[in-house]
């Protein structure tokens, strides 16, 4: 038996000896390589925290004391110590374990989200709530690293945290040098001469206690530290210089991420386990956008601490003074991009699609509100997967349509990604957006005809059902399509390509079928459908219509398919209801048709004939 076989919860570690739990270390290292090398996950952010999270579940006492940690993909070590080690074989799967801290699986996790620079507010919540009740007996601990310290959000934290009254409250700053990558700007340099052991402390200055720098590799450092901060009773923050994928070799030399997110690898060679599924929509974005700043001299790139998962590494490459990594900022980004664009540049802010919900204000008054010509590129739009609730994409068409004259593109296929992108970038008229799914673009969907700037993508039978099919669900549309005409009825199916402001075509179309039918990977509420069914409501369409997509839900983790297959999103489901729905219609035969659309409704408009 194994030291690590003995491990049931955090008191087991309190009776361990310095050597033990050194051994018991190595023995976290060896199973989180053997896990999440099968499984995928976040690898390199927990193999450097492994003697971090031992020494506060020494010194502290979950759940009792509250740990929080911020962004949470550095969690791993946290759910073995804490009861959870046979999660590991499922992790991040339907059914299975988080990848993040979750309140559904344990009392030791407070916070579940994944977005950075919040732990810092909830820990000046939970202290301060304690304070009010009376009660001194238990801490709150943060732990936060220097990349999540580039967020605005811990810094206003921390201005409240020192300014505000004694209770005991620790930040542990985890101090790698790095977020996804190496982390940029003026907190980084501040770290850095710390670790130098140069000038003093800014977070001194503003009001905390501060003890470092420690090595976040050794027990015995570490836990004589907290224990210091932990009997003072007061906001400390104690600096703790740990490095991302430690003992590991294929994460401790991998100099552009530190195995940060892996896939399935043979934890022999690092190398993945799956062969290439085919070009991703990001790598198609980052191509494009390099080349199109070879001839718009004028085009800057902006990222928020994600260069490579965006895209942008080779517009870096080839442009490296015209890409800013502005940290985790992604207000800061937005309201950047509006000055670049007033100072007669053309930014593009590469962004997560989760992510732009933490700008809102200021896309909508700092770009829109000024009409600046400033593109958005949103990616891990729609139904993510296995990153869970909190990154699924599924809100910024909901969200993002309220924002006057922002005009919002889904590409289905990477063509569509290319040429979207294109006329993105060339409109000045006002902000444009421009979203996609993470994985595989697959095969490009070519348009059979396009009616009035409308892409057909299919078109056969009476004209009974209008599928409108947004973005990358393309594929998905046309296996309704062959479901439904199957079953008799006729159908057309449409890709806008641009679906905010709705097309005034798509209400010419829909007055000419008996059901109109939208599908797309976002909420329902509010939503591409919801939008369209305004928009026909408007022009004095009746033609009823019937929106398939995300529930109004947060979506736990698993894969993509099987996320969508539980949002009701398969081609039997949605085909279903859509031969349902029309078998409601009166049977009326459609109204009459203007030319275009009679030739279009027999076949006669194909590809070389618009």
């Amino acid at each position: 038996m194994t030291l690590l076989d003995t491990v049931d919860g955090p008191a087991r570690l309190r009776g361990m000896t310095a050597d033990e739990l050194t051994e018991l270390a190595a023995e976290i290292r060896a199973l989180l390589i053997d896990r999440v090398s099968r499984t995928g996950g976040h690898l390199g952010p927990n193999l450097g925290v492994v003697e971090l999270t031992i020494a506060l579940h020494t010194v502290f006492d979950s759940p009792r004391d509250r740990v929080l940690w911020d962004t949470g993909h550095q969690s791993y070590v946290h759910k073995v110590l804490t009861g959870r080690r046979a999660g590991f074989e499922r992790l991040r799967k339907t059914g299975g374990m988080s990848g993040y801290p979750s309140r559904a699986e344990s009392e030791h996790d407070l916070v579940e989200n994944s977005h950075a620079s919040t732990a810092l507010s909830y820990a000046d919540g939970l202290s301060r709530a304690d304070a009010y009740a009376g009660r001194g007996d238990r801490a709150v601990v943060a732990v936060i690293g220097d990349g999540a310290m580039t967020g605005g959000m811990a810094w206003e934290a921390v201005n409240n945290i020192g300014g505000g009254p004694d209770r005991p409250l620790v930040i542990v700053l985890n101090d790698n040098e790095r977020s996804y990558a190496p982390t940029q700007g003026g907190v980084a340099d501040h770290l850095a001469r710390l670790r130098a052991g140069e000038g003093p402390a800014v977070f001194e200055q503003l009001g905390l206690s501060y003890i470092g720098r420690v090595d976040g590799h050794d027990i015995a450092a570490l836990q004589d530290a907290l224990r210091r901060a932990r009997d003072m009773r007061r906001p400390v923050l104690v600096h703790a210089v740990t490095e991302k994928g430690r003992g590991f070799v294929h994460t401790e030399n991998n100099e552009l991420d530190r195995g940060h997110a892996i896939k399935p690898i043979d934890p022999a060679t690092g190398r993945p386990l799956a062969g290439s599924s085919g070009r991703s929509f990001t790598s198609v974005f980052g191509q494009r956008i390099a080349d199109i700043a070879e001839h718009r001299e004028d085009v800057v790139a902006i990222t928020a601490a994600m260069l490579e998962p965006t895209g942008l590494v080779p517009m870096q490459e080839r442009f490296p003074d015209r890409v800013i990594d502005v940290g985790i900022a992604e207000q800061h980004a937005v309201t950047l991009a509006a000055g670049l664009s007033m100072g007669g540049m053309h930014p593009v802010v590469a962004i997560y699609s989760t992510f732009v919900n933490r700008a809102l204000d200021q896309l909508l008054m700092d770009v829109a509100l000024h009409r600046r010509g400033v593109t958005f590129v949103l990616d891990r739009s729609g139904v993510t997967g296995d990153d869970g609730p909190s990154h699924n994409g599924v809100w910024d068409m909901s969200v993002l349509q309220v924002v006057p004259g922002l005009r919002i593109a889904a590409p289905r296929d990477a063509a569509r990604l290319g040429e979207l992108l294109e006329e993105a970038v060339a409109w000045e008229e006002g902000p444009t957006l421009v979203r996609f799914p993470k994985g595989a673009a697959g095969a490009d969907v070519p348009a059979e005809a396009v009616f009035s700037g409308v892409d057909v993508l299919r078109r056969s039978g009476p004209l009974d059902v209008l599928v409108v099919s947004v973005g990358a669900l393309a594929g998905l549309a046309l296996d309704v399509a062959d479901r439904v005409r199957a079953q008799g009825a006729g159908v057309t199916v449409v890709d806008p390509r641009w679906v905010s402001p709705v097309s005034p075509v798509l209400a010419d179309l829909a007055r000419r079928h008996r059901l109109v039918a939208t599908v797309e990977d976002n909420s329902r509420v509010a939503g591409v459908g919801a939008a369209i069914a305004q928009s026909l409501h408007d022009a004095g369409v009746g033609t009823p219509l019937r929106s398939f997509g995300v529930p109004r839900r947060f979506l736990d983790h698993g894969s993509r398919a099987d996320v969508l297959s539980l949002c009701g999103l398969t081609a039997c489901d949605v085909s279903d209801a859509v031969i349902e729905a029309l078998s409601r219609t009166d049977g009326r035969p459609a109204p009459g048709m203007d030319d275009e659309l009679a030739r279009l409704a027999s076949g006669t408009i194909n590809g070389k004939d618009q």
